[in-house]
């Protein structure tokens, strides 16, 4: 039996779920799930394997539109090699959404790959509008396969799963079998803090910090974790400590539950708070963080 492996692009607006879905289609939680924009910074690779199939999940930021710091246009770099690595795209829309993103519609036109919009939150709709809903696409991307979902209730998202089985080329596996993504477990600890702070703080504090995990040393029950979180000003690093340090704790004792249940072992977290000004426009302090052009 011929072996099938392929990229498979998800993309989408903010709050149309594909987080969810691209967690949903993985089987592990790999992306951060959270409702504000701008919540994926890097391109995340997500491995399911099969005996005879190898497909690679890729979830990248959003197009940013106006870069205004030197790390969205990486971002946006990663968007670019996504499109071009892409064996097969998955358009995520929110099906109560009645505005349509031309600007990416028109790109994946242009795409010569096969195509799949996913009308998502289904379970938030009824029949009649759902059956508009198929029709709109039908129309708006008329070579695409339509699939109504809810990746939140898991509605449908084994068929598409199918679906995409059947429509990867024939191709030996990228990836050794046993690999679930592309990323470290140093890289998802960063992650699961950035999205408490996601979760805890408000207006620009999300957006102005990053994460480095400085120490990660496991044994057979404990892993022992340092980790530092960046902010760009003084004011936003007193906000994150908050007073007498009650809202870093908060988000070291949410972390922690969730680390402790992706990696199934006892944490001991240490969370500390620096400032490093102008880190998005410094070439230099964004590789240190992980963000290669």
């Amino acid at each position: 039996m011929d072996h099938r492996a392929g990229y498979v692009y998800i993309i989408g607006k903010p709050n149309v779920g594909k987080s969810t879905l691209m967690n949903d289609l993985v089987g592990e939680r790999i992306s951060i799930i959270t409702s504000k924009a701008q919540t994926t910074r890097h391109r995340i690779l997500g491995i399911v394997n099969g005996d005879d199939f190898q497909i690679v999940f890729s979830d990248t930021p959003g197009i940013i539109k106006n870069p205004a710091y030197k790390m969205h246009e990486i971002m946006n770099q990663y968007i670019n090699v996504a499109f071009i690595d892409a064996d097969l795209i998955l358009y995520v829309v929110d099906i109560t959404d009645k505005k349509i993103d031309e600007e990416t519609v028109e790109r994946i036109k242009k795409m010569e790959v096969p195509v799949f919009v996913l009308l998502n939150k289904i379970d938030l709709s009824n029949q009649e509008d759902v059956e508009k809903a198929v029709a709109f696409w039908h129309e708006a991307l008329p070579s695409a396969t339509v699939f109504p979902i809810s990746a939140m209730h898991h509605a449908n998202v084994q068929y598409v799963f199918e679906s995409i089985v059947e429509k990867l080329p024939v191709c030996p596996p990228y990836f050794p079998k046993d690999e679930l993504t592309d990323r470290s477990m140093r890289f998802f600890v960063t992650e699961i803090i950035r999205e408490k702070i996601l979760l805890n703080y408000q207006q620009e504090i999300p957006y102005s910090v990053e994460v480095v995990v400085d120490a990660y040393e496991e044994s057979a029950k404990l892993i022992n974790i340092k980790a530092t979180i960046f902010a760009s000003r003084e004011s936003q690093k007193a906000i994150l400590i908050g007073k007498g340090g009650t809202a870093i704790k908060k988000v070291g004792i949410q972390s922690r539950a969730d680390i402790e249940e992706f990696t199934g072992k006892k944490i001991f977290l240490d969370l500390r708070v620096k400032v490093d000004k102008d880190w998005r426009d410094n070439e230099e302090e964004l590789k240190h963080f992980g963000y290669e052009a």
